[in-house]
C-alpha cells in the first residue's frame, strides 16, 4: 500500500497532540512515527516541509509574516524612548538676553578615554570665560560595551563610565558655570546606548541595577546637572546607513549663526560652524548666500592620543571658542589646540606627569 500525505500529516499531528508544545523533532518522529525518513522525504522533500504542511510549523510566508510583526514591534519601545529623549530638547534653557554670546564646544570625550590635561584646560577655560554657553558636541560618552569593537564581558565597566562622566566633566562644568546653558547634542554613541536601553541588553542591565534608573535623563545625567539632550533621530530604525542618516539630525543652530553638528555633513546646511566624530582638526571656508563669508571647523577631540583601535597618534586634541553678535549675525571662531601645552586667553597650560 502506498502512503500518502494525508496519511503522513494524520501521523505527525497524532504525536503533536500527545505533546506539550505541540511540535515533534526529527528524532521524536523516527521513533514514534509509523512511515520511514525514506517515505517522508519522498512526500514532502524534508521533514521540515512535512512539519509546515502538517500545521505544526509555521510555513515560509507565516514566518515571514511573523518576523515583520516581531521587527516593528520590537521598535515600539525604542519609539517611546524618542518622546523622553526630545523632551530634553526643550529643557534647561538658559537665555541671558546679551547681544553678544560667548559659546564654548567641545566634542568626542568619550568618558574615560578623554585626555586629563585637555580635560583640566577645558574646565578652567569655562572657569575664567564663563560662556553663556556650552555645546557637547556628541560623543560625550564612549561605553566601548556597545560598540562594534568585541569587549570581554569580564573587563566591562559601564557604571564607571558614566558616573565618571557625572563626577569629572559634567559635575565640575556645573559648578564652575552655574549659570550656563548646558547643551549635549546626541552623537552615535549616544544614540548606541539608547538603542540598547530600549532594548533592555544585558549590558543595561546591569547599569540599571547600579544606577537605578531606566530614564534618559538619569543615565545621562541630564536633570541633576540641568543639560539640554537634542536628539531629533529617530531609535526606530534597523541598518546603520539609516541609523547615521538619523543621528545627522542632531545638530543645533545658536542665534541663527552658529551651527554645531556631530557629522561633518553639517557644513551642507550653509552656516559657520562646528563638527566632531572624526577626532581631526580641519578648517574649511566657504561663502554662505545668508551670511557672507564663512567658515567651518571640525574640531579635535577630548579623547586622548593614546588610543586601542584606532590610530589615535594621527589625530587632534582642541576645543572651540566662539563669540557671536547676535545683531548682525556674525560670528568670531576661534580654535584651541591641545598637545603638552596649551594657552588660552593668555593663560598658559603645562601637561603635568600624572596626565602623561
Amino acid at each position: 500500500m502506498t502512503t500518502t500525505k494525508e496519511q503522513a500529516v494524520a501521523d505527525i499531528q497524532r504525536l503533536a497532540a500527545l505533546t506539550d508544545h505541540g511540535n515533534v523533532s526529527r528524532s521524536t518522529y523516527r521513533d514514534q512515527g509509523k512511515f520511514s525518513t525514506w517515505e517522508i522525504d519522498s512526500l514532502f522533500g524534508n521533514f521540515t516541509e512535512f512539519k509546515r504542511q502538517a500545521g505544526i510549523m509555521l510555513t515560509r510566508h507565516q514566518s515571514q509574516l511573523q518576523g515583520q510583526v516581531a521587527k516593528f514591534t520590537s521598535l515600539d519601545d525604542m519609539r517611546k524612548l524618542n518622546i523622553d529623549r526630545a523632551d530634553y530638547g526643550n529643557k534647561y534653557e538658559k537665555p541671558t538676553g546679551k547681544r553678544f554670546q560667548t559659546v564654548m564646544v567641545a566634542t568626542d570625550i568619550h568618558d574615560k578615554e578623554v585626555d586629563r590635561f585637555w580635560l583640566r584646560v577645558f574646565i578652567d577655560t569655562a572657569a575664567r570665560l564663563q560662556p553663556d554657553i556650552i555645546v557637547l558636541g556628541g560623543d560625550l560618552f564612549d561605553l566601548p560595551e556597545f560598540g562594534k569593537y568585541p569587549v570581554d564581558p569580564r573587563s566591562w565597566d559601564v557604571v564607571g563610565r558614566m558616573q565618571f562622566v557625572h563626577n569629572n566633566v559634567l559635575a565640575p562644568l556645573r559648578e564652575v558655570c552655574p549659570d550656563a546653558q548646558m547643551d549635549l547634542i546626541e552623537g552615535n554613541h549616544e544614540y548606541r546606548l539608547l538603542r540598547h536601553l530600549a532594548e533592555a541588553t544585558p549590558a543595561l542591565r546591569a547599569v540599571l541595577s547600579d544606577l537605578h534608573s531606566m530614564t534618559v535623563g538619569g543615565l545621562l545625567g541630564l536633570d541633576k546637572y540641568e543639560v539640554r539632550y537634542v536628539a531629533r533621530g529617530d531609535l526606530g530604525v534597523w541598518t546603520k546607513g539609516d541609523m547615521n542618516k538619523q543621528i545627522a539630525r542632531n545638530y543645533e543652530v545658536y542665534f541663527n549663526t552658529l551651527l554645531v553638528d556631530h557629522f561633518p555633513s553639517g557644513i551642507k546646511k550653509g552656516l559657520s560652524g562646528f563638527n566632531g566624530h572624526h577626532h581631526k582638526f580641519e578648517a574649511t571656508s566657504f561663502y554662505s548666500h545668508l551670511r557672507g563669508p564663512s567658515m567651518w571647523m571640525q574640531l579635535g577631540s577630548g579623547h586622548h592620543l593614546g588610543a586601542e583601535y584606532c590610530d589615535g597618534e594621527m589625530w587632534n586634541m582642541g576645543f572651540a571658542i566662539s563669540h557671536i553678535d547676535t545683531e548682525n549675525n556674525r560670528v568670531a571662531m576661534n580654535y584651541v589646540p591641545i598637545s603638552d601645552f596649551a594657552e588660552v586667553g593668555g593663560k598658559f597650560y603645562m601637561r603635568e606627569d600624572s596626565e602623561r
